[in-house]
């Protein structure tokens, strides 16, 4: 499996690009986005996705580990395969992100080959995966005060989802760590 290629982008073409590296050629399905923002001999890093079936081994690239991640979600849905993935990566992730939480069906129907139906699929299976991870990256994006919190209650031996979720149903009159800390040890000791 390749995981990412570093190397010059040789030539391009409709959704793709050739990746040279190490005497080697890659041809790499890339989103319209990052083709339009590329050019020939500069230099560039993609993370891959390699997709292999009985009659084809594909790759697609992605400039940030957030786009692979997405589109892999995207094909963990039944009726999505790679090639119209790509096609709803261009949507870009935040927006994508967006139209799964919010339920916008309207923001999916507006791609080739992606009727109502897959545009609810994809609403309705990636809303629980896209909150769990969303939730796991909590601590990354919040104060140290959370990171505390969070440190506090795992040497407890609390598993880190579960302080996730609590922490996020503080009231926002608790204000000190240690009353959040207590309010939190309260709720996980009922679980």
């Amino acid at each position: 499996m390749i995981g990412a290629l570093k190397g010059t982008i040789y030539s391009k073409s409709q959704n793709s690009v050739i990746v040279f590296t190490g005497g080697v050629g890659y041809f790499v399905h890339v989103t319209n986005t990052f083709l339009e923002a590329s050019k020939i001999e500069s230099e560039t890093f993609l993370f891959i996705h390699s997709h292999i079936r009985e009659d084809a081994f594909d790759l697609f690239g992605f400039p940030a580990t957030e786009e692979l991640h997405l589109f892999e979600l995207l094909l963990t849905v039944s009726g999505i395969g790679p090639k119209t993935a790509l096609l709803v990566m261009d949507k870009g992730v935040k927006n994508i992100e967006q139209a799964i939480q919010s339920g916008d069906v309207d923001c999916f129907t507006t791609i080739p080959r992606l009727g109502k139906k897959n545009a609810q699929k994809i609403i309705i299976e990636l809303k629980p995966k896209l909150g769990s991870t969303k939730e796991l990256d909590l601590t990354k994006s919040q104060s140290g005060e959370t990171k505390e919190i969070l440190d506090a209650l795992s040497s407890f031996g609390f598993v880190k989802q579960e302080i996730i979720r609590v922490i996020n149903t503080i009231p926002s009159d608790i204000q000190t760590v240690d009353e959040r800390i207590r309010f939190c040890l309260k709720h996980l000791g009922k679980k």
